[in-house]
């Protein structure tokens, strides 16, 4: 069916909502590529890291705040930001559930990213995307039409048919042959790593959704800068507990283990890193988790091919049937895309506009409800 001009920009506007919407969805796809990329290259031959991974992401989320506050900066006064403080105790502890979920699944992506290739492992990573329906559902109370979801679970089906023919690196470095059938599926599903690999799926769906509500609902009067600031703070505060847990708090910042992280190659882990939570946030504010999850799956195409360029991975044929149904999958969803724009549209019209003495009530009664 043939459709006019005005009904495909009714579609593009439906998927894309503010003029740096499509800006937005282009550079957090290449952000996410890129990291594949880069914490690929910087491991020993034995898939290994010679730096400490909670490290980087700590000096990842220091990079994020210092970022965010010289963001907020820009536009507003250094007494706003160090104003209400009955509203910055609720941000901080509203900001503390995404904090440990991004904190834990930043760290399992170095431990998975070890034990699989690139393409495998955003392959895998895919499965979030019903996962992120189901708690998109359940958080925003809005139910997913039929074409939505079929067009979800085709997404799930091409990510997860490269679990067909899997050649997963060890970090042992021993090279197995790579097999197919029901043997590769039932030796995946008793792996450790695919245990890993399902934890860190959750903790990407639970804390996008939830930093989503929090950014369009919530605390939609509260700048996103800010809410940023707060957030980046309690991930700091979870790094630094994660080393302690670790017993690494004093040895990750001799001058040894800090010459390992200021290498070239990891700066531009944690410089690239940063700007994907600063983006990531952007994204949910002027998208959606629904949305971001076919960003993420579309990313499997570029990964593939520049795996194949920089690391010589090949592509075989589960892999193209995959990257076909993915595309598939996207182009069917752009017909019937989800709309999310929560409160944001009354507060962009003026119609909720409140001094920032009261912008802590929405955050106050959202607490009292958890």
């Amino acid at each position: 069916m043939n459709l006019s001009y005005g009904q495909y920009r009714k579609r593009w506007e439906a998927l894309f909502p503010t003029p740096y919407s499509f800006i937005i969805f282009i550079v957090y796809m290449a952000l996410f590529i890129n990291q594949g990329i880069t914490v690929t290259a910087s491991q020993r031959a034995d898939s290994s890291y010679s730096y400490n991974t909670v490290t980087v992401v700590l000096f990842t989320e220091v990079t994020k705040l210092i970022a965010s506050i010289l963001i907020y900066l820009k536009d507003n006064s250094i007494c706003k930001l160090l104003g209400d403080v009955k509203l910055h105790a609720q941000i901080l502890v509203l900001y503390m559930v995404p904090a440990l979920l991004y904190c834990l699944y930043n760290n399992l992506a170095f431990v998975n990213l070890a034990a699989f290739d690139p393409t495998t492992y955003f392959m895998l990573l895919q499965l979030r995307v019903v996962v992120t329906g189901i708690v998109f559902q359940v958080i925003f109370k809005k139910q997913l039409s039929k074409r939505q979801w079929v067009s979800l679970i085709i997404l799930t089906v091409g990510c997860v048919i490269k679990q067909l023919s899997t050649s997963k690196k060890k970090p042992s470095d021993v090279v197995t042959e790579p097999t197919t059938g029901v043997a590769t599926v039932l030796s995946n599903l008793s792996s450790v790593y695919t245990l890993l690999l399902l934890v860190q799926i959750f903790c990407s769906c639970l804390a996008g959704v939830y930093n989503e509500k929090l950014l369009k609902d919530t605390g939609v009067e509260v700048p996103i800068m800010m809410q940023n600031i707060f957030m980046y703070i309690d991930s700091i505060l979870c790094g630094g507990a994660v080393l302690a847990i670790r017993g690494e708090l004093t040895s990750a910042f001799t001058s040894f283990a800090l010459s390992q992280v200021w290498r070239p190659s990891v700066v531009v882990i944690i410089l690239n890193n940063a700007a994907v939570g600063i983006v990531t946030s952007l994204f949910l504010k002027n998208l959606n988790s629904i949305l971001k999850t076919f960003a993420s799956a579309l990313e499997l195409v570029f990964i593939a091919i520049l795996s194949w360029i920089i690391f010589s991975i090949p592509i075989d044929m589960w892999t193209v049937m995959a990257i076909g149904l993915v595309t598939y999958a996207t182009f069917m969803y752009a017909q019937n895309p989800v709309v999310n724009r929560g409160r944001l549209d009354e507060v962009e019209k003026g119609r909720a506009k409140v001094p920032d003495v009261e912008m802590a009530e929405p955050l106050v009664k959202e607490q009292s409800k958890s």
